[in-house]
């Protein structure tokens, strides 16, 4: 059997699966929950040291709309925040690209530390990549603890129009309430909530040693191999 029909012949026993998955005498609920998310961030590095710090966004559900046939990757659709105001800010011209909050990081150490880092989430990006990053650099706390420890938001994220500053509520009552004196608007969520970014981290030690940390807000995580 060649391998263009085996791979119909696979797709076509699938689709008889789903076929028989469907209930004539019940139906499904609807709508079907959207699973809220476009964007996802990923870093690698190799034994070489080479590293890789990625991030795909869709922007909206279907991005563009469009996809390429060849593997059914479909194009983001960012362009849409460009303004066809022919003066001002944010102007659709050539050589320009939109605003965005998509900002996957690396850095480098003194001491021959290598580290590619970022997370999903809307305007918490480039606050939750700083709080990874500050933890880890300045304060040494170990990698995997600091993407774990509790986090903030100010402004929206994806899936929410909220603007206060949102914080998990394992921060310290005593933090809390100093912010809440401050004038801040400050919006309790859930520990470990997945509005708070889906961060990732990566380090490559001087000596060839690569460390991971993934988010246990989300479904991500560290391979080697």
């Amino acid at each position: 059997m060649t391998e263009c029909a085996q791979s119909f012949l696979n797709d076509a026993e699938q689709m008889k699966s789903l076929a028989d998955s469907i209930d004539m005498q019940q139906a499904m609920p609807w709508p079907a929950p959207s699973q809220q998310g476009d964007t996802t961030w990923m870093g690698a590095i190799d034994s070489n040291g080479i590293a890789v710090s990625m991030i795909q966004s869709l922007y909206f559900e279907f991005g563009s709309g469009v996809f390429l046939p060849e593997t059914g990757i479909l194009w983001q659709n960012r362009g849409s925040s460009f303004r066809l105001a022919e003066e001002g800010w944010n102007t659709l011209k050539p050589g320009r690209k939109p605003f965005h909050t998509l900002n996957p990081a690396m850095a480098r150490f003194h001491d021959g530390r290598c580290m590619v880092y970022g997370t999903m989430g809307g305007e918490g990006q480039p606050q939750t990549q700083s709080a990874i990053f500050t933890r880890y650099a300045r304060y040494g706390i170990p990698l995997q603890q600091a993407v774990t420890a509790p986090r903030w938001l100010l402004g929206r994220t994806w899936g929410a129009e909220s603007v206060s500053l949102k914080m998990e509520s394992n921060f310290s009552e005593t933090l809390i309430q100093q912010l809440r004196l401050a004038g801040h608007d400050v919006e309790l969520v859930s520990p470990l909530s997945s509005m708070m970014g889906h961060a990732g981290a990566l380090v490559r030690h001087r000596g060839g040693l690569i460390e991971g940390a993934a988010d246990p807000r989300s479904d991500g995580s560290v391979a080697a191999f």
